[in-house]
């Protein structure tokens, strides 16, 4: 978008100030009338490419689970999690943390789940509305049938595609956005998945 000066200019204040201020002014980092911070076109192309990223993997991942076990990948994640705790239990909030979940989404999920018998719910005695969520002994078994397959497409789609360093980058950028996504949480707690609501 532009809007026109008293001095008669148009001055760039939408995505197509990029270009135009990296070329006049000699930066990386354009600022448009508003302060905004625009991406250059190094920028604009990494996040295209990591959108992509996050978009079409959890979607490939999803269409291959459903059809090779009878589980989407976020029931598989939900499993998964659980599978690895000390006794196949953890706290709903934590476990609505753990899958990136709101509390919300998560409950009607292991509503699901606890109607095909794979989990179990009951609620933590003492002030609050604690509630926990166990693995049974069918849902570990329904996850360990559905891990190789899972590590197979997590292969096929990202792991075998890099490099050792590449995967190294990956690491790295995943650890970084993860800590950034924190201290937003932190700073901003009402934001949180399952900050809303319990069950």
């Amino acid at each position: 978008m532009a809007k026109t000066t008293a001095s008669g200019r148009r001055a760039r204040t939408g995505p197509e100030a990029t270009s135009e201020a990296s070329a006049t002014q000699g930066t990386t980092e354009p600022e448009s009338v508003t302060g905004t911070r625009w991406l250059n076109e190094d920028e604009l192309a990494a996040w295209w490419a990591n959108s992509a990223l996050m978009i079409s993997l959890p979607a490939a991942l999803d269409a291959r689970m459903q059809r090779e076990t009878p589980l989407t990948f976020f029931e598989y994640m939900v499993l998964s999690v659980l599978s690895e705790q000390p006794e196949r239990t953890l706290q709903m909030s934590d476990l609505a943390t753990r899958t990136s979940a709101s509390l919300s989404r998560l409950s009607h999920v292991v509503g699901r789940l606890e109607k095909r018998g794979l989990m179990a719910r009951a609620r933590v005695p003492g002030a609050g509305r604690r509630t926990v969520a166990t693995l049974t002994e069918a849902g570990y078994q329904e996850v360990v049938a559905a891990a190789p397959k899972h590590v197979a497409a997590v292969r096929e789609y990202l792991i075998d595609e890099l490099e050792p360093h590449e995967l190294a980058t990956l690491r790295r950028i995943g650890t970084a956005v993860n800590a950034a996504i924190n201290r937003r949480r932190e700073a901003h707690p009402e934001e949180a998945p399952g900050s809303r609501t319990d069950s």
